[in-house]
């Protein structure tokens, strides 16, 4: 399932993954640590919602 950023609605799709941000593809949005953030903004994963 893909997450957006309600900050400012960058998609982390777990194909894809943030390679950038040390989140290798394949890791779904559950299993990405606490301390990650939203490469564009910042904000924490607790900013995020579920897509449909």
């Amino acid at each position: 399932m893909n997450y957006v950023c309600d900050a400012c609605g960058w998609i982390y799709d777990p194909a894809e993954g943030d390679p950038d941000g040390g989140i290798a593809p394949g890791t779904a949005f559950e299993d990405i640590p606490d301390t990650w953030v939203c490469p564009v903004c910042g904000v924490g994963k607790d900013e995020f919602s579920p897509l449909d």
